[in-house]
């Protein structure tokens, strides 16, 4: 192909050591001038093997809430050992396959012997041309690939790096509610605070923000936006950016938008960027993925674009923690950005095929929902004589344990989230009529 010779990265990849560090300065000069383990005396009074050792984590570990998805994914596990077909609505984990150009692209790739070595950690140029490019075609925003783009190990990865780099103890940030795990996860790996303002309502929420920057000291330092928004299904319009813009630089807040489901939209919305509003790449960063519309969760592919200074932050996080992307994959995503718009518009049809589906299943089932126009989920209130009965999390449990239907319960992403199911679109027409037939069997 005519873009191939372009594709492949830049030789000099390789991370230059630190300097003017002395590192045999305080070198132990002879094997002699330490004692050995065994040469220790031990003045405890007790035998070395009757002492327990105790692990004690860092404090950041021990303030990460209890994992709310451990007992679905435990039963899950269980059943399906068990030889059981287990209807899996629960995760938002593409079974579609990605294009097959884009497999045998990675399989080329990977037979050139230039690939395996380390590449860079903020990712090979073309492949951050090919986001910038992106960018300009889709939303009309210019993008310095070299300063304004960075790759990431998934989306994920990059997020919680940008929190480590940008937050720390006492500095707060603002996340909608019910909120996705690691917006919240993140940053209170880094140290910092989680002030959560319900999402439901748009106008609202900038309301909240503005509020809470006028009566919260020290003022909030990031606000997290999450756009089509999981679990809720929540959409904007570009206009709700602009005010995002006008606020953050009132109250001098950053901003990352996580804009994972920017390629999945139907009934022909468009998810807006947050970049597209004027001067947004002076006030935030946005992450997007390779995970959703193109099917390519397991490989990792994520990007952060946008202020440049936030940019080079995250590199200096990254560049001590990790040494890039398999470049062999980043030569597959620049084929797969360049060569396959049409299939990522056909993969939304089929995800919104299988959102009616589902709809029309709750419809007659009596469920409480808003029809989403984007994103893998539905997000369903589960009907109230059973929420009268049991918590969501028990509602949950049921489901799997008696319907074979594994659901996300609403709990996993906040209190807000009580009485709400969230239900990935992952599954084939078929099987979402089926998981429909078995849920309403077993909540006669």
């Amino acid at each position: 192909m005519a873009h191939e010779k372009n594709i492949f990265p830049e030789e000099d990849s390789q991370l230059q050591p630190l300097q003017g560090l002395n590192a045999g300065a305080n070198d132990v000069s002879s094997e002699d001038s330490m004692p050995l383990a065994d040469d220790v005396p031990d003045h405890s009074g007790q035998q070395l093997d009757s002492v327990e050792f105790k692990v004690d984590t860092a404090q950041r570990v021990k303030r990460l809430p209890p994992y709310m998805f451990g007992r679905i994914n435990n039963l899950l596990y269980q059943k399906r050992r068990a030889g059981e077909d287990v209807i899996d609505m629960g995760m938002g984990n593409p079974s579609d396959p990605p294009e097959q150009l884009v497999v045998d692209k990675l399989a080329e790739a990977a037979a050139n012997p230039r690939v395996h070595g380390y590449s860079k950690s903020n990712g090979i140029q073309n492949l951050r041309k090919e986001v910038a490019a992106k960018y300009s075609r889709k939303y009309g925003v210019r993008l310095d690939p070299d300063e304004e783009v960075i790759t990431c190990l998934g989306s994920k990865e990059g997020f919680s790096h940008m929190c480590l780099a940008l937050m720390g103890p006492g500095d707060t940030a603002i996340v909608p509610a019910p909120y996705f795990p690691v917006h919240t996860y993140a940053v209170a790996l880094a140290g910092g605070n989680v002030i959560s303002l319900e999402v439901n309502d748009s106008e609202k929420f900038l309301q909240n923000v503005a509020y809470t920057c006028q009566h919260l000291y020290p003022k909030p330092k990031l606000l997290i936006i999450n756009y089509p928004h999981n679990p809720s299904t929540v959409t904007v319009e570009q206009g709700f950016y602009d005010e995002v813009v006008k606020l953050a630089r009132r109250y001098g807040f950053m901003v990352i938008s996580d804009f994972a489901y920017a390629d999945v939209a139907f009934d022909g919305y468009q998810p807006p960027s947050f970049l597209t509003s004027q001067g947004a790449s002076d006030v935030g960063v946005e992450f997007t993925t390779m995970s959703k519309g193109y099917n390519m969760a397991g490989w990792r592919v994520g990007f952060c674009s946008g202020n440049r200074d936030m940019i080079k932050a995250l590199a200096t996080i990254k560049g001590y923690y990790d040494y890039g992307m398999f470049q062999a994959v980043q030569v597959a995503a620049i084929m797969a950005l360049r060569e396959t718009e049409e299939a990522v518009l056909a993969q939304s049809r089929i995800y919104q095929s299988r959102r009616d589906v589902l709809c029309e299943g709750l419809s007659r089932l009596g469920w409480d929902f808003e029809t989403p126009k984007a994103g893998m989920f539905v997000w369903a209130r589960f009907p109230q004589q059973w929420q009268d009965q049991m918590s969501t999390m028990d509602f949950a449990m049921k489901l799997l344990e008696e319907g074979n239907v594994a659901v996300s319960p609403g709990t996993g992403f906040g209190t807000t989230g009580e009485g709400y199911l969230r239900m990935a679109l992952v599954e084939n027409e078929n099987r979402l009529r089926q998981g429909i037939r078995q849920m309403k069997a077993c909540l006669k």
